[in-house]
């Protein structure tokens, strides 16, 4: 097996022999149940030194993935991050077989992945749909992320496909030379995982778009498309190559893709077949040819025996005179020449069965192989057969519940009609009664009126009955008059009258059969006459009072519309007043702002002409060899630089605002004049210490003033102005400060015990002063929640929580910067001692010192702020200011600790985080800051829906006038806070040395 591996994985340019890969390697995995004899052999070969070696090295190991032993994967886990490594480095060479090694380690990389999460799959991925569904265990994200991982499979195959294709120069026939086929032969591996992986992603999508949304599965539809078109392309270009011809028949993709959106179209897909010719399985075999070769030589020892033992009948007999004398030849003669004809003429039976059993030999394989393919296919036709019954039986189905349930709506339609016809039978017969009532009720008042006639006859007190009647009937109807002519607001009133006139008119009927009874019953229909009429009285006195009352709302509403339509007509006359006041002053407001962009563009750009013009001059002084001679220190150098450095970063972030947004643009201004004033010395010290200590600094000045002259220049311009970037002058600032760092002297103070001893005692009191003002924070917390409530309470504590989180990431922020601080002074001093190196580097140590007082000091002030904000007498926008001030303080620490750290420091980048929870929290403490102000002023707002136009026309007034006042105090403020930045730098220079150093 050794002698195998050896074989098959040298450094010839020719492709693998399969007597070679396959009988040895191969069944050597299966009779070792396992990969480590492949392996120790491997990690014998120089793969990493020869590319061919590699490149079939990938091809053995890609056939023992797929046909090797299922522990050949194990084996080969442990050195997965070894081919990452190989394929990186053979990345790195663009010609030859560099990139194709480094694309097929990543493909065997990833196909190691791929069975390892997926280790149902077997290595040559020859599964059954059944098995298939079984690997996604009916889940439908597991069917998700498998289809996923077999994209990104299917990815590295057809990537190194390409790859392959685009190194071979296909003018020519390169399938038939042996560098070509080294090339292609792997290929036939990468035909038979993508013929099964597209079959496996097909299927699974249909899955998918049964169970889940067309949209969201949008990009496994494209990604599958894409990957078709170019498996597509790459068969029908294998195809049309000789090489493959003989050893594969390779299948030919649909010509559209499925359509997933169509269920039934699962149906339509038909498996891609791989059909490797059994003739073919050993490319370097020609069994043929070798039949003949053996035959021949098998004739040619019969022959060499045959002579041996009876001698030549072609060569010259000395002893055989018969040819000399003219005779005839003998029997025996004549016997060998008919067995050598006999001889002769079996030999050629014997090469045309042969020849005849070869073809019939090939012809029955392809035969086997074609029986194969449409057993395949038959299997497929079986398959989508019976999905197509299963899809009918389902459609089937769902056709008889729609027919049971035509066959409901059909009965309910049915039963429908029935209760209708039997509500029109029964109104019918409603209508009828109600007729029959109707002429009952008829018949009832003529019969009324007949007794009423003989009663009249009859008795004298019928007629007083009837004129009784008669006035109540008039009563009445006048009543119903008055009634009609009343609002809505008394139909219930109406109605309550309608209900007791026809109570009253069926006591009269009943009066009036109680008359035909007796004279008895006439008295009584008199009394309750007597009774009605007074009910009448009270009635008619109570539709007096109704109407009355109504009239009284009525005049009232007529009151209140008038009274509403003039405060609408005064209303609308004041809202087209202030909007008419509002677009004049949005128009003003942004003629004005227009104005400023223009003011503040010309300002910015006569600013970068000035400083143009500054770094100019001091370019041409460093020509000029009255300056070149001139000498300076080098601590001057590194003042010059840091504040060079310091402006050219001030500028960048006001240039940052300026593209951000119009408040940034007055900064930019600033900061551009301070840049002006600032970054042109550092070009004029530079000469003097070129001259003193280093040969390069004179040029690397020369390039930081051309960096700043195109800096500047960007900035004039306003099509550029976005785009300028102030990077390049930093990094030669950054290297001009190293360079002066590598001139100043070593050994330096005098005051050795106390500058160390005085770093100590200000990070100790740094960290005291930051303890202090978080037990000052809780404190007043505690006091909050147990005095406020409400949205003072909550505002309150929201500020003093982003407070206390402030002071925790300035702790933080002190822990780490004592850690920094511990290792530079120890990678630092050597064999110095603290105190020694604190005095060596005495400005860092003084920087170090001014920093964390800065640090200090800010933590009281936001503290007391704070402090003055809960209790309402002080203003939040002192505590944003405090809490922006602590944030640049640590700013300041940070980078001060930073100019001595190693870039690879742990401990620096601790620190830098640190930092970076500082600035979060400082955004914290400003936003909630911001948040409770609008709390508050949202609470606080007034209310106008009280105030009459005169009121409101004064507060605009005042509010106009109360504006002014605040521009105007704005004005001032910012002109005090440039005044005061301009003594801050003047005192820095003194207190760094800056005029001493000049």
């Amino acid at each position: 097996q050794t002698v195998s591996i050896n074989k098959a994985i040298n450094a010839q340019e020719v492709a693998v022999k399969e007597k070679h890969a396959r009988t040895p390697c191969i069944l050597g995995t299966h009779h070792e149940k396992g990969a480590q004899t492949f392996w120790s052999v491997v990690n014998r070969l120089p793969l990493s030194g020869n590319a061919v070696l590699c490149w079939k090295f990938c091809h053995v190991f890609h056939k023992l993935l797929r046909d090797g032993h299922s522990n050949v994967l194990k084996d080969s886990v442990r050195y997965k991050n070894e081919l990452s490594d190989m394929s990186r480095m053979w990345g790195h060479l663009s010609e030859g077989y560099g990139q194709l090694c480094s694309i097929y380690l990543k493909l065997l990389r990833t196909k190691m992945e791929f069975h390892t999460k997926n280790p149902r799959f077997p290595g040559n991925l020859q599964m059954s749909d059944r098995q298939l569904d079984e690997a996604g265990e009916n889940d439908v994200n597991n069917f998700f992320q498998l289809t996923v991982e077999m994209f990104d499979y299917l990815e590295c195959e057809l990537n190194l496909f390409q790859t392959v294709f685009s190194s071979l120069d296909m003018s020519r026939s390169v399938s038939v030379t042996a560098a070509g086929q080294c090339r292609l032969a792997p290929l036939i591996q990468v035909i038979l995982d993508c013929s099964h992986l597209y079959d496996y992603t097909v299927k699974l999508l249909f899955k998918l778009h049964s169970c889940l949304p067309a949209d969201t599965l949008q990009g496994h539809r494209d990604r599958f498309l894409e990957q078709f078109r170019k498996l597509k392309d790459l068969f029908y270009r294998s195809s049309n190559l000789q090489y493959f011809k003989r050893l594969i028949q390779i299948p030919q993709l649909p010509e559209n893709p499925p359509n997933f959106l169509r269920a039934s179209a699962l149906s339509e897909h038909i498996s891609p077949v791989v059909v490797i010719p059994a003739e073919a399985s050993s490319p370097d075999s020609e069994p043929i040819t070798d039949l003949v070769e053996m035959d021949t030589a098998s004739q040619s020892l019969f022959d060499n025996k045959f002579d041996d033992i009876f001698g030549s009948s072609f060569s010259c007999d000395p002893f055989n005179f018969n040819s000399q004398n003219g005779m005839n030849k003998d029997d025996k003669d004549r016997l060998i020449e008919q067995l050598y004809g006999e001889i002769a003429a079996l030999k050629e039976e014997l090469e045309n069965f042969k020849a005849e059993s070869a073809r019939g030999v090939v012809q029955l394989r392809g035969r086997a192989s074609e029986l194969e393919a449409e057993l395949a296919e038959q299997q497929h036709l079986k398959q989508q057969a019976q999905d197509e019954s299963e899809f009918l039986r389902t459609e089937l189905e769902e056709l008889k519940k729609q027919r049971e349930d035509t066959e409901k709506a059909q009965r309910s339609l049915t039963e429908i009609e029935r209760r209708a016809q039997a509500n029109e039978q029964r109104y019918s017969k409603l209508k009828e009664k109600y007729s029959e009532l109707v002429q009952n009720h008829a018949d009832l008042l003529r019969k009324n009126a007949e007794v009423t006639k003989q009663v009249t006859v009859a008795r004298q007190a019928q007629g007083d009955v009837e004129r009784e009647k008669k006035e109540l009937e008039d009563s009445f109807q006048r009543v119903s008059e008055q009634a009609q002519r009343k609002s809505q607001e008394q139909a219930e009133v109406l109605e309550t009258l309608k209900r007791e006139l026809a109570a009253s008119r069926q006591e009269l009927q009943v009066l009036q059969g109680t008359l035909e009874s007796s004279t008895q019953a006439g008295a009584e229909q008199n009394t309750r006459i007597a009774s009605l009429e007074q009910e009448r009285d009270r009635l008619s006195r109570a539709a007096e009072e109704h109407g009355e009352e109504m009239a009284a709302l009525q005049a009232e509403l007529q009151q209140l519309r008038d009274t509403l339509s003039h405060k609408q007509e005064s209303s609308r006359t004041e809202l087209e007043m202030l909007q008419t006041q509002l677009r004049d002053k949005e128009s003003a407001e942004q003629v004005l702002q227009q104005r400023l962009a223009g003011e503040q563009l010309s300002l910015l750009q006569g600013t970068a002409r000035e400083a143009e013009r500054m770094v100019q001059d001091a370019l041409a002084r460093m020509e000029d060899p009255a300056h070149i001679s001139c000498t300076g220190s080098a601590d001057c150098l590194l003042s010059r630089t840091l504040a060079a450095s310091e402006c050219a970063e001030r500028l960048q972030d006001a240039h940052s605002k300026y593209l951000l947004d119009g408040a940034g643009r007055g900064q930019h201004r600033q900061d551009a004049g301070v840049g002006r004033n600032q970054s042109s010395p550092s070009p004029c010290v530079a000469p003097s210490a070129s001259h003193a200590a280093h040969a390069g600094l004179l040029e690397l000045c020369k390039q930081c003033g051309s960096e700043a002259m195109s800096y500047l220049s960007a900035l004039q311009d306003p099509g550029t102005v976005a785009s300028a970037d102030c990077s390049p002058l930093t990094a030669c600032l950054g290297r001009i400060s190293a360079i002066g760092e590598e001139l100043r002297p070593r050994g330096l103070d005098v005051k050795q015990e106390e500058l160390g001893d005085l770093v100590d005692k200000e990070m100790a009191a740094t960290a005291a002063a930051i303890e202090t003002a978080s037990a000052r924070i809780e404190e007043m917390l505690s006091k909050a929640r147990a005095g406020d409530t409400g949205v003072k309470l909550e505002v309150n504590e929201r500020i003093l929580g982003s407070c206390t989180g402030l002071m925790q990431a300035i702790h933080l922020l002190v822990l780490a910067s004592k850690d920094l601080q511990r290792e530079i002074v120890e990678s630092g001093r050597g064999a110095a001692s603290p105190k020694e190196f604190y005095a060596k580097n005495s400005r860092w140590t003084e920087g170090l010192i001014s920093a964390s007082k800065a640090v200090g000091w800010g933590a009281t002030v936001m503290v007391d702020a704070a402090d003055l904000v809960v209790q309402g007498k002080g203003t939040f926008e002192e505590l944003m200011v405090c809490s922006r001030e602590i944030a640049a303080s640590t700013a300041q620490l940070v980078a001060a600790s930073k100019v001595k750290a190693d870039k690879d420091s742990t401990n620096l980048c601790k620190l830098q985080q640190a930092s970076r929870g500082v600035n979060q929290a400082t955004a914290g403490v400003v936003a909630s800051t911001k948040a409770g102000k609008s709390q508050v002023e949202e609470k606080d707002s007034m209310d106008f829906s009280s105030m009459t136009l005169t009121q409101i026309k004064r507060q605009e007034m005042d509010s106009q006038v109360r504006v002014l006042e605040l521009e105007n105090q704005l004005q001032k403020e910012r002109q005090k806070l440039g005044e005061l930045r301009k003594k801050h730098y003047e005192l820095a220079g003194v207190a760094e040395g800056w005029e001493e150093d000049g």
